[in-house]
């Protein structure tokens, strides 16, 4: 008998065309309710509900109840991470569901990857952040220097509220459209929290879209370097 991880069941679970889709819908990190996870996956409400049980006995997902109400959610940044790699994967292998649009072209450019920033914008900061010298790649760890401290402390962002996150403080996610590494991670997401808080950014209604104003993308630029 084989030992180890199980990914034929990680497989199994993910490769369902209609669970596939209702994963990627939280993508955006926004809980949804069965019915509209129903819409998002192409099956009834009653099909729906079987997917998100095989889903939360999985550990993907989890859900939330509020009144009468019952929300789902992915379970972790983890979950997000890696249905973003395979993304990529797909992207990188030609396996595309539909042909570019406008709305690609937005994802493309930026976008929410669960709880952090992703997208052409996401790489582009993540690249700054490693030239400043605020992050430093350590074999497959990412790590947050001293510089690069003071500089976050400086932007808004309490260091010592992330350090008592049990999620790690930094970590590389692998873009789908650039193929190349963005910053996902407790800070990741407290960039973007930043981002919308400054009023840089918003998100996109009923996408995972993040759009920046005009002075929102030339303030990150500059602010970063990029």
């Amino acid at each position: 008998m084989k030992e180890g991880p199980d990914t034929a069941l990680l497989g199994s679970l993910i490769g369902d065309p209609a669970r596939a889709n209702i994963l990627t819908a939280l993508m955006s990190g926004k809980a949804l309710t069965a019915t509209e996870l129903a819409s998002e996956a192409g099956v009834t409400v009653q099909t729906t509900s079987s997917h998100l049980k095989k889903l939360e006995s999985g550990g993907l997902i989890r859900q939330r109840k509020q009144g009468r109400h019952r929300y789902f959610g992915l379970s972790d940044a983890d979950v997000g991470d890696v249905l973003e790699s395979m993304m990529g994967l797909a992207e990188k292998r030609g396996m595309l569901r539909t042909q570019p649009g406008p709305k690609d072209e937005a994802l493309r450019k930026a976008r929410v990857c669960y709880n952090h920033l992703a997208g052409e914008l996401g790489v582009t900061l993540y690249d700054s952040l490693l030239a400043s010298q605020y992050l430093v790649e350590r074999d497959e760890e990412v790590e947050l220097t001293s510089k690069g401290e003071g500089f976050v402390d400086r932007f808004g962002i309490d260091l010592q509220l992330l350090s008592s996150n049990r999620r790690p403080m930094c970590k590389s996610c692998l873009d789908w459209s650039s193929r190349r590494s963005h910053l996902a991670g407790s800070l990741g997401t407290a960039l973007l929290d930043r981002f919308y808080e400054l009023n840089w950014a918003k998100r996109v209604q009923g996408s995972r879209a993040v759009k920046f104003s005009a002075t929102g993308e030339k303030n990150l630029r500059q602010l970063f370097n990029t």
